[in-house]
């Protein structure tokens, strides 16, 4: 029913995807599959409902009505057994908004917070800018260590738990067990947990997304509908904080900010993508899952130094370079300057990244067959 082979030109668009390779310290003509946007547009249904908003023509202060918090609750509760109200969502124009203000809201200068490496980038940007302890609980080939989460947490008297589910960049879903075991822990301690779970809705055949809110209704639940339907530009999200005490914290400390009514287009977005937008992700899915295959059947038949970390959730996959045995830098610039490609240097993600890099394969087929041959050209021969 939709197309997700055609093409979309989104240079001179302010695209910092495709427009921005200069101010980023890139040269010009490199093939981008690095941020975590899509070349997809956004569901049709939906730009219909905010083409209706603009040609009103008035894009006065917003607020939503019942009928969005509904349709976010219909999509947690039908998809992930997830049960929210009204009450319980904070709205934020933006998930590492909202896990900064927990930083502050949560804790205290000095005091520690645990994240799991490697691991989405600005979570250590958060912690450290706000004068908090970074504690690291690194991942064992993708599996958590339990012990080391628990001396980690004793140790350093961690007072907050960022987990990142699905893990960004590993591709892991964590099971039921693992994430019990984790809350188990973090009680024992009084350990406060957030859980970013903003590629919930990208879980691949085989796997099953727990939304950490099942598992202790005082977690907190950073949700958007931006990586589901491509509206990180609208700048909209979802926070879901059932216990009241700490509801009233973070909303206090996100008033604090100034910041007040979301954006109009992103409500109304919100909102469309729930209501009408679940066949186009089923589709899209789908898609996405066979270009996974292809750049796995790519990789074992053409470039087998190349290991995909496989993966079990997300468009982004983690590719390990280290049986080539390059300094970081040089494989960045053979990416780079040989290959004319534009990915995510994997040390971004903490040291345990060194020798990855990740790739966006969120795109049509035929940019995903084009950058297999860019890194064929290159790698092929080493």
């Amino acid at each position: 029913m939709y197309n997700f082979d055609l093409i979309i030109d989104r240079k001179n668009t302010n695209s910092i995807k495709y427009d921005f390779a200069k101010e980023r310290g890139k040269p010009d003509g490199l093939l981008p599959m690095w941020v975590a946007d899509m070349d997809f547009p956004s569901p049709p249904e939906v730009l219909a409902d905010i083409q209706n908003v603009v040609s009103h023509g008035i894009f006065g202060y917003t607020e939503p009505k019942d009928d969005y918090y509904s349709a976010v609750s219909q999509w947690f509760s039908s998809r992930f057994n997830f049960h929210i109200t009204k009450n319980d969502t904070i709205k934020t124009p933006g998930v590492m908004f909202a896990i900064a203000q927990a930083v502050r809201a949560f804790t205290m200068p000095g005091e520690s917070i645990l994240i799991q490496t490697p691991v989405y980038y600005p979570f250590y940007h958060v912690i450290k800018d706000n004068n908090r302890n970074l504690v690291t609980n690194p991942l064992v080939k993708y599996n958590i260590d339990f012990n080391d989460f628990e001396k980690k947490i004793a140790d350093n008297n961690v007072k907050l738990f960022i987990l990142c589910s699905p893990h960004n960049p590993a591709g892991r879903v964590w099971t039921k067990e693992e994430l019990q075991n984790m809350n188990d822990i973090c009680k024992k301690y009084g350990v406060i947990i957030i859980s970013d779970e903003i590629h919930c809705d990208f879980v691949w055949t085989g796997y099953t997304h727990t939304c950490f809110g099942t598992i202790n209704e005082d977690a907190i639940i950073a949700t958007a509908p931006s990586k589901s339907f491509n509206l990180a530009g609208l700048q909209v999200s979802n926070i879901f904080v059932k216990n009241k005490d700490l509801r009233t914290k973070l909303k206090t400390e996100i008033n604090l900010t100034g910041y007040s009514q979301l954006n109009t287009l992103g409500l109304t977005a919100c909102q469309s993508s729930y209501e009408k937008g679940g066949l186009w992700l089923n589709e899209l899915k789908i898609y996405i899952e066979e270009n996974i295959r292809l750049v796995r059947e790519y990789l074992s038949a053409k470039l087998p130094k190349i290991k995909l970390a496989e993966p079990q959730a997300m468009y982004l996959l983690w590719l390990d370079f280290s049986q080539y045995a390059l300094d970081q830098n040089e494989l960045n610039r053979r990416i780079i300057e040989n290959a004319k490609l534009w990915l995510n240097d994997g040390v971004t993600f903490g040291e345990e990244g060194r020798g990855f890099q990740r790739i966006n394969v969120a795109c049509p087929k035929s940019t995903v067959l084009e950058a297999l041959e860019r890194l064929g050209r290159e790698f092929y021969r080493y």
